[in-house]
């Protein structure tokens, strides 16, 4: 019997340089994608696929993390003393229930599969998520939603998939396929940022996770991987390797790379132009824009 999953976790502790100098105070997670945060992203997705508990893996300087999903008295008496009930209501969609929200530290930053075995406690014996905050993924039905339909009928562990690039496979995860079934694949083998002429497809790994606890198990032996980290590719590919099942789940969607600049102002630009509130000002800002552009070449 497949045990129904309401247990995610939220890797958080990276230092996200990329976005320097912004992180320097500011946990890039809380960094805002039009005018909601990265995670609160992550959170919404991660409700609506009906998770209850939510475990974020952190480390020092996350703090604003914490305050983000707490209640804020003075804020919302302000609210409502002026009578602002839109804003009350979207200010209490980020609060969580008091329990809902654990919180673990990682001190030393070994890698997502470290990051992942951080939280095994709290997992416990129970299939669980994992969803990585920099992959954005605008859907009608959102991503992490279609994984539970598919587990459901499959169980095992099952990972977001999507086409790439060959030249980019070595930024991702790659799947080996052994059977294709259009929207699942199964999985024979799995291969950390392999050369493009190594990799044995384009089918790349992406931010979202259905795990099974024995992952965890395979995590606890501490195996160094690509880069010299522990990878949570490694120990999903140990699984393949003791006969139990791996789906790759091509998820209906647009996945923006929210890790990077390019991939966070795509994403800015398509969630902005998604608003009706903001629709016709920003693409009619953008029009003339481009004009401009041409005018000047």
């Amino acid at each position: 019997m497949k045990r129904k999953v309401t247990k995610a976790i939220f890797p958080v502790a990276g230092l996200g340089t990329r976005f320097l100098p912004a992180t320097k105070s500011i946990p890039k997670e809380i960094l805002t994608l039009v005018d909601r945060p990265l995670i609160q992203y992550a959170i919404d997705e991660a409700r609506a696929a009906g998770i209850k508990e939510f475990i974020f893996v952190t480390s020092r300087g996350k703090s604003a993390l914490e305050d983000y999903f707490d209640d804020a008295p003075e804020l919302e008496r302000a609210l409502r003393k002026k009578n602002k009930t839109d804003l009350l209501d979207t200010l209490q969609t980020t609060n969580m229930d008091s329990g809902a929200i654990a919180y673990v530290r990682q001190n030393r930053a070994l890698g997502l599969g470290h990051a992942v075995w951080c939280a095994r406690k709290l997992v416990a014996n129970e299939p669980f998520a994992v969803i990585l905050t920099d992959d954005v993924i605008a859907a009608e039905k959102p991503c992490l939603e279609q994984m539970m339909e598919a587990y459901a009928e499959t169980g095992g562990n099952v990972v977001a998939a999507m086409e790439v690039p060959h030249e980019k496979t070595s930024s991702y995860g790659v799947l080996d396929v052994s059977e294709d079934m259009g929207s699942m694949v199964k999985v024979k083998g799995m291969v950390e940022k392999p050369k493009a002429e190594d990799a044995p497809s384009n089918l790349a790994v992406i931010g979202r996770y259905i795990l099974t606890p024995n992952i965890m198990r395979n995590l606890n032996k501490m195996k160094q991987g690509a880069g010299g980290e522990i990878q949570l590719t490694d120990a999903i590919a140990e699984e393949i390797s003791a006969g139990n099942p791996v789906y790759g789940y091509r998820f209906r969607g647009q996945r923006y790379d929210c890790g990077s600049k390019a991939g966070f102002l795509q994403a800015t630009v398509a969630f902005g132009l998604a608003r009706e509130d903001l629709r016709d000002e920003f693409s009619e800002y953008l029009g003339d824009l481009m004009a401009m552009r041409t005018a000047a070449e």
